[in-house]
């Protein structure tokens, strides 16, 4: 870790690949690597930033590739982004939109129609799918 002059740690964003190392575990030892990042984390040892855009593509990722379910992904992306001890971007946004996605959404669907309903914002869309929604 890196200690800037002042002595205290500097953020760690998150990235894609430790997030789905973590939750896939096809990589052990990337795998091990996360959960020892995520502790030190939880101590306080770390700041580990989450990203919203990191969240899409894991999502995407686990879909696309891994062909997981998302009420899988959802359940597992809700018990990681409801972690105090994370700095997640827009937690609010991101656990809103899990049960727009559960109900297969896209996840950037899922993501305007959370937002909207926190910030009582309108949508404007062609979607027809998305609109009806609304």
């Amino acid at each position: 870790m890196i200690l800037p002059k002042n002595g205290v740690n500097m953020s760690d964003l998150l990235d894609t690949n430790v997030l789905l190392r973590f939750l896939v575990g096809d990589n052990h030892k990337q795998q091990e690597e996360a959960k020892k990042w995520f502790a030190e984390g939880e101590k306080g040892k770390r700041k580990i930033i989450v990203k919203p855009l990191v969240v899409a593509e894991t999502c995407f990722v686990l879909e696309s590739f891994y062909k997981k379910e998302r009420n899988e992904i959802a359940d597992a992306l809700e018990i990681f982004l409801s972690q105090k001890w994370l700095v997640v971007n827009e937690r609010d946004i991101l656990l809103g939109l899990l049960p727009y996605y559960r109900e297969n959404r896209h996840f950037v669907d899922s993501y305007l129609l959370s937002y909207k309903k926190i910030n009582q914002a309108n949508i404007l869309s062609f979607d027809k799918r998305l609109n009806r929604l609304i």
